[in-house]
């Protein structure tokens, strides 16, 4: 078995890539195959995703389908400058989340909403009244005073007078969250990478690479709903910013088999953001919870908010197995676990929240965060039909970064089966299409509360791809 150029054998494997709807916030799968093909070389191709994610909350109502479609495009241009080093520029869009919630549930704000739980209602009067009733002495007898001291006609003239007062507040909060909060739970995040990269071949087998990556990042976040609690209305817009990462890898080949394999890693990402916020419910609930001082400190906060990408390792391989047929695949690691996003004046109040005993989260909680890296393989074959056509079979699987999961991607990790086709409608020009079937894994939902919310299943997704390149 020989195969006489590796180009031969990446016309069976360079499909588009349409491994979407990863673990997190994952997407594109950073491939480097642009890059490491031979010659000059420009490829642009786009990718999308068709999800269908629907659950129930925690009373049995349906979500509804909450998985936005999104695409996203890409584009690689390689030149080989001379025999032992080449140069390439490469656009992605790596990570980003799109979610929508309607229909009559706890994910949606409607009418006849509460800011709280009957049961924590009750906790909170509960933990209050010693005080109001305290005050109400005061106002009687003077300042010193304690509720006990009064007589018993009038301490129930008291105490009837807090439990209005707590009524009253509880009316005023409630009717201000069903004529203010509208609309249901969305979230939509985009990234973009511009990588620039050399490469060192001191041999016809080895590449040496690496280089510099500018990213951007922005967002936008509502929670809506019951499920949220006091941050139900809550608005975050995560202004576009840009920062500065690297990645490096090394590749190895022999051209007479097709056989081909590269380990690249990319560091991790940090941006400061200015995350503009919109905590709806904090003064109209500060009154009713005793948290005045609090919520005016909070309101008067103003900080960046820490947004740190994850660092990947990606490893791909090709090798031919028979006469124009080749054997690929690739296995990914992403380190969710220490990814997390906390807002500035979201995790103040999560620290207040905590506090008051409301959560089990004493020191605050995240937005959004994971408990578990990212695995990911896929395994596929690929054979040349003619001198124009080629086509791919391939089967992958995803981990899922932990469960529960948060509501904002309510699933967990994937099965998936693929079928791609190239074609070349003449030496150097290639036109690629393929397409996946996702089996998208169950998963509880959760808040960043860490408190449960959901629970989704039986869910699944379309992914589409398709890509132009042209050697020159």
């Amino acid at each position: 078995m020989k195969l006489t150029t590796l180009a031969s054998a990446l016309m069976l494997t360079c499909l588009p890539s349409v491994s979407v709807f990863a673990a997190a916030l994952d997407r594109s799968g950073q491939s480097m195959q642009g890059f490491l093909q031979p010659g000059n070389y420009f490829e642009a191709g786009i990718n999308i995703l068709d999800p269908k994610v629907s659950g129930v909350d925690l009373e049995g109502n349906k979500t509804g389908d909450m998985g936005e479609d999104y695409y996203f495009p890409s584009a690689v241009l390689k030149v080989q400058a001379t025999e032992h080093i080449s140069f390439g520029l490469m656009y992605d869009q790596p990570f980003g989340a799109a979610a929508a919630y309607s229909g009559d549930n706890a994910f949606v704000a409607r009418p006849n909403d509460t800011l709280l739980p009957t049961a924590t209602t009750d906790a909170i009067i509960e933990r209050r009244m010693p005080g109001l009733l305290d005050q109400g002495a005061q106002q009687i007898l003077g300042e010193g005073a304690t509720f006990d001291q009064l007589a018993a006609p009038i301490q129930r003239i008291v105490r009837r007078q807090v439990e209005a007062k707590i009524q009253e507040g509880l009316n005023n909060v409630n009717s201000y969250l069903n004529n203010n909060v509208t609309g249901g739970t969305t979230v939509d995040v985009d990234t973009q990478n511009l990588a620039f990269v050399m490469g060192v071949q001191p041999t016809e087998n080895w590449n040496i690479y690496g280089g510099g990556v500018y990213q951007t990042v922005k967002g936008k976040v509502a929670l809506r709903g019951t499920t949220y609690s006091l941050y139900n209305g809550y608005d975050a817009d995560i202004g576009e910013n840009h920062a500065f990462g690297w990645l490096a890898g090394v590749a190895y080949e022999i051209p007479e088999v097709a056989l081909k394999a590269s380990l690249t890693y990319r560091s991790e990402i940090e941006h400061e953001v200015n995350v503009r916020e919109n905590i709806g419910m904090l003064l109209p609930a500060s009154a009713l919870l005793g948290l005045e001082a609090q919520a005016a400190a909070i309101n008067a906060s103003q900080a960046d908010t820490k947004i740190t990408t994850p660092q990947s390792v990606n490893l791909d391989f090709q090798t031919g197995v028979m006469t124009d047929t080749v054997l690929f695949g690739n296995v990914r690691w992403v380190e969710w676990s220490k990814f997390a996003i906390q807002p500035h004046k979201f995790g103040l109040l999560s620290q207040v929240v905590g506090g008051l005993g409301l959560v089990n989260q004493a020191n605050g909680f995240n937005l959004v965060d994971y408990s578990k890296d990212q695995w990911s393989a896929n395994l596929g074959v690929g054979r040349k039909l003619n001198p124009k056509w080629g086509g791919t079979l391939s089967v992958g699987w995803d981990s899922g970064a932990g469960n529960p999961v948060s509501t904002l991607g309510p699933t967990e990790g994937y099965w998936n089966v693929g079928l791609g086709a190239r074609y070349t409608p003449q030496p150097g020009s290639e036109i690629s299409f393929g397409a996946k079937y996702l089996w998208l894994g169950d998963a509880d939902a959760q808040t960043g509360a860490h408190t449960p919310a959901g629970r989704f299943s039986n869910n699944d997704a379309m992914a589409y791809g398709l890509k132009i390149a042209q050697r020159f």
